[in-house]
């Protein structure tokens, strides 16, 4: 790759990505306020979603620490990363992001941040994935070939 950046060339951070789904999703239940689950379910299920969110997130970075590679994918990734939660997911930190965005909108009650959501998820498959994973091809070839066969994309 030597006449190409290290890097994926990401459209966005993707934590501003859900941040900002979540945010117009807020902002139009101010106004047209609609229920997602009965009262009785929805904090608890939103702390659970949250607390499982950021349980994912922390295991993936901690991996990536370990293993010296870069958690901004607008970085050089050093390595491809197949075990821990890496086993189980090729995103687990953008599951862990879709999983608090989830927990909140249960916790505010908030329909709205699920249409909301669709729409960030398909920014995130098309704005970062999908050029995360061209890069990770060109970078890594069949090391990353192969572990895109073992490992699902999200869960």
């Amino acid at each position: 790759m030597p006449n190409e950046k290290d890097n994926p060339n990401v459209i966005a951070p993707p934590p501003l990505i859900f941040l900002s789904g979540l945010l117009v999703g807020v902002f139009i239940s101010w106004f047209y306020p609609r229920s997602i689950l009965p009262p009785s379910v929805s904090p608890l299920a939103g702390v659970f979603l949250i607390v499982a969110g950021i349980a994912f997130i922390v295991a993936a970075i901690l991996k990536m620490r370990r293993a010296a590679t870069d958690v901004e994918p607008w970085k050089p990734t050093t390595v491809i990363i197949d075990d821990g939660v890496f086993a189980f997911s090729r995103n687990p930190i953008y599951l862990g992001m879709a999983s608090i965005y989830l927990g909140v909108s249960f916790l505010f009650d908030s329909f709205w941040c699920l249409p909301s959501l669709v729409l960030v998820l398909l920014v995130i498959h098309y704005g970062v994935i999908v050029r995360e994973e061209k890069y990770l091809t060109r970078k890594f070839g069949n090391e990353y070939l192969n572990y895109k066969i073992r490992v699902r994309r999200w869960i």
